[in-house]
Formats: C-alpha cells, structure tokens, sequence
C-alpha cells in the first residue's frame, strides 16, 4: 500500500504518529483546491470558501458524530489549546489537573497561563507501566482537590503512546462540576471517536495525522454552553459580521485574515479514501500487527510495555522505554546512517522510542530497527 503515498521509497517510516503522511489521492485534491483559490482568489476566499468550509465541516462533524455547529478548524491543537487556555477564567489557587504524560508544548501552555493568573498545573504521577484502567484512575484523582477548576488530560499520549480512560475521566469529571478539555491529537481516524458519548466540554483533534489530510488541518470542538467564554485569538471580519452565519462561533473563529485553508478542504476526500480502501479494516490489521510485533523491541531493549499489550491501551502507536544519554544523536544517526524515521523522545527523565504501523508497514520494518540498535550498541557508546 506504500503506492498509496507519497513517501520515499528508501525509508523505514515508522514515524506516522507525528504528522502523518497524506496520500497520493487526497494530496491531489488539496492541489485541486489550491488551483481553485489562485484561479480566483477574491470569490474563493471571501465567498466560496464559507460554502466550502462549511460542507468540509458537515462531513467531519458527521465522522466525529457532533453538530457541525460546535466545531472549527484550526491549523494543529496546540492553537486549539492555547485558544481555550487564553479564555479560561482562572483565578489564583485554581487548579487544572492533568498528567505527567502529556505533551510538553501543552504543558508549556497551561504553565504560561497558570503564571499569569497565579493558578496551578498539577501534573500528578501516573506509574508506569499502567497495571489496570481501575489503577489508572484511582492514581489520577489523588490529584483532585477543592480547587480543582479544569481537567486537561490526553486521549493518546505523545512520548508514551498510550490509550488513556478519557470517557471515564469526563463522566467522573462531570459528576465533580469539572470543565473537561480533551488533547485528541492522536485520535481521529486511529480509534473511534463518538464526541456525542464522549461529552467533553472542549475536544481537540489533527486531522493530518491519522485521517492523512495535508498539514495544518485540525479542529476544536466546544459544547455550546461554553462557547460564547472563547474570545476569538485574532478579531477579523467575522467578529460583528455584516452577514453572519447561524453560528457565532464559527463566525468569530474560522475566518481570522488571508490564508490558504485548503488543507481544510480535503476532510470530505478523505473521508471517501477510507471508505474506498476500507480503511477501519486496514487499522484494525495495523493493530493486530503491533500487538505482534511490539515484544521483539521491548526484548531488544530489555524493558517491558507501559501498559498491558492489548487494543485498551494500543492503537498504531507504540513506546518503549529507550536507555541513552543522548537521544538527539541516537536519532540522527537511526535516520541518516539506517535510513529509519523513528522519534526517540525526552519525557521527564527518562526517553522513550516510539514506533508506528500503517498500511504500508510490516513486521520486517520492526527487524529492520532492531538490527540497527544491534549494530549501534556493538559500535557505539548511544546503547549500554
């Protein structure tokens, strides 16, 4: 299936979780989009675009099974979160609880914020690896306190790649009076995704990772109830609009200044690609294929998976802990001596190597890294 793509031919991708890879198909429509705009940029963009916006939006809305009313499309998460995080009202001594695992630019974003308005973000210790969802929650709610204001948590986590109990965590959430807000960069197109059962109050979500749009196509989901507290990041045209739309939100926020949003535009591509190749079908064997071949690396390493090897806590990516001194190296020469792309990442103290399996992938691409880390530890100091 690596046909389907764009991706060279002389490397061992296995890095599909950081910014996906679109395919061959849908990356035409973006280019069929973008011809549109620059055939007629005025119309495109001042009139066109809303339609089209729109029936991108529809059709995403309809997949993630939300109203198209309560969504927008934003460039990636982090400006989704730091959307939210500019409008949250904080007062000094509130707190947001989270993890410590969740992606060091949000938690550079909340820390920013809760500076500013004296709050605090609590990052409280989950053990690794996790024994039991039971055990997971239970260690994540020692860090509730009367002060508690917000729930931030991830549904995959970046450097640790786990599934995380995120529709347990909004229900409890919920029943303390809690805001939830949801870091679902990971998750569409990778594990279902039902924003209606979910019930988060703000849900975000990268649309070119594993839906394989272009870059730069993401949404934010907010209920309605608490759409009116998000000050638009940047006041344009569509703040106190001559023509509005029936929704304010997507008003305020989905037109901010030229642009290209083309990469927008291909959701409904996208969508019909899945459809085309039977794409639930492909994941589901992608899975089934890192169940299989995980334990080869955890050997290779000699560690264990930070969660049991099962689909409640693994989708396509997976994290082992690595040991070196000097991750940065190790990685650079994994890609420019072995020709593999794989992220080997900081998280606290410890690194972590994580791989991904897409249609393309096969159980040989996993001996093909563990036959580099072998040669790399017989004649390298980067692995004891």
């Amino acid at each position: 299936m690596k046909d389907l793509f764009l991706l060279r031919d002389d490397i061992t991708f296995l890095n599909f979780g950081s910014f996906g890879a679109c395919p061959k198909e849908i990356f035409a429509d973006y280019l069929q989009w973008q011809y549109l705009l620059e055939k007629e940029p005025v119309q495109f963009i001042t009139r066109d675009g809303y339609v089209h916006i729109k029936n991108a939006a529809v059709a995403l809305a309809e997949f993630v099974h939300c109203s198209s009313e309560d969504l927008i499309f934003v460039p990636n998460p982090t400006h989704a979160i730091n959307l939210i995080a500019k409008n949250i009202s904080l007062q000094p001594g509130d707190e947001i609880l989270t993890t410590n695992l969740e992606y060091g630019a949000m938690d550079k974003t909340w820390n920013y914020y809760c500076q500013k308005s004296h709050a605090n973000y609590i990052q409280q210790n989950i053990s690794l690896p996790i024994q039991s969802k039971e055990e997971f929650l239970a260690e994540f709610w020692k860090g509730y306190s009367k002060k508690t204001k917000v729930v931030f948590i991830s549904q995959i986590t970046s450097s640790t790649a786990l599934i995380l109990p995120v529709k347990e965590i909004c229900a409890e959430a919920k029943s303390r009076g809690l805001i939830t807000i949801v870091d679902g960069a990971h998750v569409p197109g990778h594990i279902p995704l039902d924003l209606s059962d979910l019930e988060a109050d703000f849900y975000t979500g990268a649309c070119h990772k594993w839906m394989m749009t272009p870059k730069g196509s993401s949404f934010l989901y907010v209920k309605k109830e608490f759409q009116e507290m998000l000050d638009p990041l940047i006041i344009s045209w569509g703040y106190e609009s001559f023509s509005p739309s029936d929704s304010t939100f997507f008003d305020y926020h989905q037109f901010n200044g030229t642009r290209d949003f083309s990469a927008y535009l291909t959701l409904p591509k996208a969508i019909e690609f899945r459809e085309k190749y039977a794409w639930e079908a492909v994941s589901t064997n992608c899975k089934l294929t890192l169940l299989d071949c995980a334990p080869k690396l955890f050997n290779e390493l000699k560690t264990v998976p930070l969660a049991p090897l099962n689909s409640t806590y693994f989708g396509q990516i997976c994290s082992s802990e690595i040991r070196t001194e000097k991750p940065e190296e190790l990685q650079r020469l994994l890609y420019e001596k072995y020709k593999i792309e794989i992220p080997i990442m900081r998280h606290g103290s410890k690194n972590y190597i994580r791989f991904s399996i897409q249609a393309f992938n096969k159980e040989e691409d996993i001996d093909v890294l563990i036959s580099a880390l072998q040669e790399i530890k017989m004649h390298t100091n980067l692995l004891p």
